[in-house]
């Protein structure tokens, strides 16, 4: 048997290019690491800069969004979209819909204070007046950040457009409270035949109120002072 011949050893040169290759190698996946660990400490931070209900915001911005489309779309072909809508709901999601909302039915506690009050109200006005292109208001706050709600130091001058269809739903529902104030607030008739013992409106409702809890008690004292009998 011929004895086999021993591989020629590599020179010095080739040893040092590949060293130099694998040099370069590791160099590049440093540099390649480096970039991905930035770029996720700063996905990080962005995400610790969102509020909290960040995630359920933006699916509900989502199902508004495609919503809205299914809906233009419904109109378009001239169908109703409530009824559409139905077509795609099973009877098990229909039964939770409805238990959702009668555990929701009656939810408001009623006044607790002024700040609840605000509060509610505040709710209740965005939730009538929700934004018709949503895809435009989260571009709008992407594009602006922070300075998109506001604030002491921030100039919003040319920021925000109003269209002409969001005007009139301004006006529609400020038309919708004045109407509404109406029914709670009336003036009160004057009775030009009862005594005067108020200098103002003010004073006025103060000595009602006296009036109401403490009458029954000073009807002597009253009539002594006006016959001049009074100690």
């Amino acid at each position: 048997m011929a004895e086999t011949e021993a591989a020629p050893s590599k020179s010095f040169a080739e040893k040092q290019a590949e060293r130099m290759a694998r040099l370069k190698n590791l160099h590049t996946q440093r540099n390649e690491a480096r970039v991905s660990n930035h770029r996720e400490v700063v996905a990080e931070d962005e995400r610790k800069k969102l509020p909290a209900n960040w995630e359920s915001r933006k699916k509900q911005a989502e199902w508004l969004t495609d919503d809205l489309a299914a809906r233009d779309v419904a109109e378009s072909r001239g169908l109703d979209y409530n009824r559409v809508k139905l077509l795609n709901v099973s009877a098990a999601e229909a039964d939770r819909i409805d238990k959702l909302k009668a555990k929701k039915k009656n939810a408001d506690p009623g006044f607790s204070d002024y700040e609840a009050q605000t509060a509610r109200q505040y709710n209740r006005l965005v939730k009538n007046l929700p934004p018709r292109d949503l895809v435009k208001y989260e571009e709008q706050k992407e594009k602006y950040g922070e300075a998109f709600y506001g604030g002491p130091n921030v100039i919003l001058q040319g920021m925000h457009k109003d269209t002409p269809a969001a005007i009139d739903n301004m006006v529609k529902d400020l038309e919708g409270q004045i109407a509404k104030r109406k029914k709670f607030s009336r003036r009160r008739t004057h009775n030009d035949d009862a005594d005067i013992d108020y200098i103002n409106e003010k004073n006025a409702r103060f000595n009602k109120k006296l009036e109401r809890f403490y009458g029954e008690h000073t009807v002597e004292i009253k009539q002594n002072l006006e016959r001049g009998t009074a100690i």
